[in-house]
This record gives C-alpha cells, structure tokens and sequence, in this order.
C-alpha cells in the first residue's frame, strides 16, 4: 500500500501495527478517495487489531503467492477474523508479489521445503470456497494489477454483494 500512497516500492520489509494513507484512484472520470489502513498481522496484535474494523466498507485480505503458508492463514486466521468482526462486509483476496511466481531462486528455495508457489487458480478457488467478492493479483515491484486491486475494491464498496438470507423454520 506504501507504493500506491508515495509511489515508492521499498525492498525491505518494514513490520507495521497501524498505519494509514489516503490514495486518490480514478474510475473513468471518477475520482474516489481511499483510506487504507495497515494493520499489524502479528499475534501481538489479535486483540488490538480488529479495533480499526468498524466503518470498514471493503476489506483487501492479503497474502504472498510465494508464502503458501501466508496463503493458508487466509482462510485459517484472516478471513474468519474479517467476517467475525464485520459480517457482510465485502472482502477481496489479493496475492500480492506476483513478479516473483516464476523467479528461480524463489522456485528453488520452495522446492526445498517440497511447496511452489500458489497458482493463480488456487487463489480464484479459495474467493469462490470463502465467498468473497473476488481474488486480484498485484506486484508492487512491478505495479501489475495493482490499479485494478484497488478498482475491484471500490467497485465492491459502491456496490457490495447482496447476502442471501437462508430460508428455514425457527422453533423455539
């Protein structure tokens, strides 16, 4: 998100526990502000973090496609904590680092461990299986797709999906 905000890519990872900027997109002849809040994903935090929740109109649920363990922790610890907290929101998954899918020395470390990286179709799987609006892939390297990351979440914001209510017979 720091790239989107200063236009500035940084190597290094820089751990956060809140952080937020505000980003400008333009949708045809739109303009439409973002607040994007950074939240700290560390245990630490799984107390504090869900405290920036409210108010959230979309949520862009993250994960590295050259981490498959971060791409587990989305459908293990992210997206229940999301849904648990904001019902009804909606939520994107986004891999994110995509530039490095096919870089051999990223294949070669993960061969090691017996993982690759996550496939652009696991991704779409999981959205479909977590019922979320969407899955997106980005680079902030590159800045491939990162555009439409943040075009399907203000699509999704301006018109969120519509929950079906489950039909049933309630006995008390």
């Amino acid at each position: 998100m720091i790239c989107v905000d200063l236009d500035d890519y940084r190597n290094e990872y820089v751990p956060t526990v809140f952080d937020n900027y505000a980003v400008t997109v333009m949708i045809g002849e739109d303009p439409y502000t973002l607040g994007l809040f950074d939240t700290a994903g560390q245990e630490d935090y799984d107390r504090l973090r869900p405290l920036s929740y409210p108010q959230t109109d979309v949520f862009l649920v993250c994960f590295s496609v050259t981490s498959p363990a971060s791409f587990e922790n989305v459908k293990e610890k992210w997206f229940p904590e999301v849904h648990h907290h904001c019902p009804g929101v909606p939520c994107l998954i986004v891999g994110t680092q995509v530039d490095l899918r096919d870089d051999a020395a990223v294949m070669e470390k993960l061969a090691k461990q017996k993982q690759r990286p996550v496939p652009h179709d696991a991704g779409e799987k999981l959205a479909r299986e977590l019922g979320a609006v969407k899955y997106v892939e980005c680079s902030a390297l590159t800045q491939k797709g990162l555009k439409n990351v943040f075009d399907e979440a203000i699509v999704a914001a301006l018109e969120p999906p519509v929950v079906k209510k489950k039909k049933g017979c309630l006995i008390l």
